[in-house]
């Protein structure tokens, strides 16, 4: 008699990942695998670990530095790339402000989450990268809900949510014409829960950022506001030390942090099963309009 193993959550999610990676692999001469030093891309490391070890990954890591970026995300992206001997390429947003391609927002907190579209479809270019991974969930913003795993974008990088093809079962279809791209999420089924599961389950290492430290902050839109050399303060704003963490990391002139005490897995997981706000909800930049991710999308975001 055959004893059959049931599969656990995190596994059939795990196993679904592994799967799309490695159909990546299968059906395009060029992927990247998008990464920033958040947990979501750290995750998905993890997964191309599992899926195409003992080999080398089929596709190099890519990072569009914003040139805003946290500190503790860089090292962290510069010691994991050394640490797993993958290649690791990096291209700036700075750059492409310099060569008059992006043109910087100016006033009190100048974002760069948009103009950074303008890098990543340069470095599309330049790579001719077919397909690029991305660490996006549907549950994280009803724009991302609206992706498909495989979702394709024309030769000017732009993405139409009414042009979606069907994903039926595990069939996923990357046929493209020339000069199209696609973008690909492997863990789109995924919750914010889940990923923390899955990486205490499997013990990922994770930037300092993600856990409770004392930072100097201002308050801004009833949101507790990382202080940084990015960022113009003047005479109203008032300057204080919290310990608190983040649960999303971008850029520092757009993402907030949360009070928190939680310096551990299991303290995390705890304050997300009982949080009332979303992971987003502390990301400024998704707060300009209430179509804000889609625009964004449109216009070649990730």
């Amino acid at each position: 008699m055959t004893t059959r193993t049931r599969l656990s959550h995190l596994q059939q999610l795990e196993a679904e990942s592994i799967y799309i990676l490695r159909e990546v692999a299968a059906q395009f001469e060029r992927p990247a695998l998008l990464f920033s030093g958040g947990k979501d891309s750290i995750t998905l490391v993890h997964l191309a670990l599992k899926a195409f070890r003992p080999g080398k990954f089929p596709f190099p890591l890519v990072h569009i530095d914003t040139g805003h970026n946290f500190p503790e995300a860089l090292q962290f992206r510069d010691d994991l790339a050394e640490r797993i001997g993958e290649k690791l390429i990096v291209r700036y947003v700075q750059d492409s402000i310099d060569q008059g391609k992006a043109v910087e927002e100016k006033g009190k907190f100048p974002s760069r989450n948009a103009i950074q579209t303008v890098t990543l479809l340069d470095t599309i270019a330049e790579f001719k990268f077919d397909a690029c991974i991305g660490g996006a969930r549907r549950d994280e913003e009803k724009a991302r809900a609206k992706e498909r795993v495989f979702s394709v974008r024309d030769e000017f990088g732009s993405w139409d949510p009414k042009l979606q093809r069907p994903e039926l079962w595990n069939i996923y279809n990357g046929k493209i014409h020339v000069g199209e791209n696609v973008r690909v999420f492997p863990i789109s089924n995924w919750t914010e829960l889940d990923v923390w599961e899955y990486i205490r389950s499997e013990n990922i290492p994770l930037p300092s950022l993600y856990f409770s430290h004392k930072r100097q902050i201002v308050w801004r839109e009833n949101v507790v506001f990382p202080v940084s050399e990015f960022v113009t303060l003047d005479s109203s704003d008032k300057v204080e030390e919290k310990t608190v963490r983040f649960r999303t990391v971008g850029d520092m002139t757009c993402t907030a942090a949360v009070e928190s005490e939680a310096n551990s897995l299991d303290d995390i997981i705890r304050e997300i099963q009982t949080s009332r706000t979303t992971e987003r909800g502390s990301r400024l930049d998704d707060k300009r309009s209430e179509a804000a991710m889609e625009e964004r999308k449109r216009g070649g975001y990730f």
